[in-house]
C-alpha cells in the first residue's frame, strides 16, 4: 500500500464477506473488518513516517551544507580582516587584533548561551503535574 492509496481503493480491495447471516459471523466480519482497518492504517502511518523523515533528512543535508559555507564565509571574511589591517599596522599585530575580536565574540556567546541553557527545565513539569491529577483521578474516580 502506498500513502497515495485512496481509503475508497482500499475499500474496492478489502475482501467479499462470507457468513451465513447470523449475528455471530455478523459480528466475526465486523472484527475482521476492524482488524483489516488497523493494519491498513498502521501501514500507511509507517510511509508517512518514512517519506517525512526523508524530507527532513534533505532540508537537514542543505542546513548542514549552509553552516559549512557561513563558516567558510566567516572564515574567509577574517582573513579579508587581517590583510586589510596589515596595510596599515604588522601582520602579527592583524591578525592578533582579528584574533581578539573572535575571543570576544566567542565569550559573548558562551555566556548567553550558558544563561540560556539554565533557563531549560529538564522535567516538563507541566507532563508531570497532568499525569499526577490523572493519577489521583484513577484512584478517586467519583471524588
Amino acid at each position: 500500500m502506498t500513502y497515495s492509496q485512496r481509503p475508497d481503493e482500499l475499500r474496492r480491495n478489502a475482501p467479499a464477506h462470507n457468513g451465513d447471516g447470523t449475528i455471530g459471523s455478523a459480528l466475526g466480519n465486523v472484527a475482521e473488518d476492524f482488524s483489516r482497518l488497523v493494519r491498513q492504517e498502521l501501514e500507511l502511518a509507517k510511509v508517512e513516517v518514512r517519506e517525512e523523515a526523508a524530507a527532513a533528512g534533505r532540508a537537514g543535508a542543505m542546513f548542514g551544507i549552509a553552516m559549512v559555507a557561513a563558516l567558510m564565509i566567516v572564515v574567509l571574511l577574517s582573513f579579508g580582516l587581517v590583510y586589510a589591517l596589515a596595510e596599515v599596522m604588522p601582520p602579527g599585530w592583524a591578525a592578533l587584533i582579528v584574533a581578539i575580536i573572535w575571543a570576544v565574540v566567542g565569550g559573548i556567546s558562551y555566556a548567553v548561551g550558558r544563561q540560556r541553557m539554565r533557563a531549560v527545565k529538564v522535567v516538563p513539569e507541566k507532563s508531570v503535574q497532568s499525569v499526577k491529577e490523572d493519577m489521583r483521578w484513577l484512584r478517586n474516580p467519583t471524588g
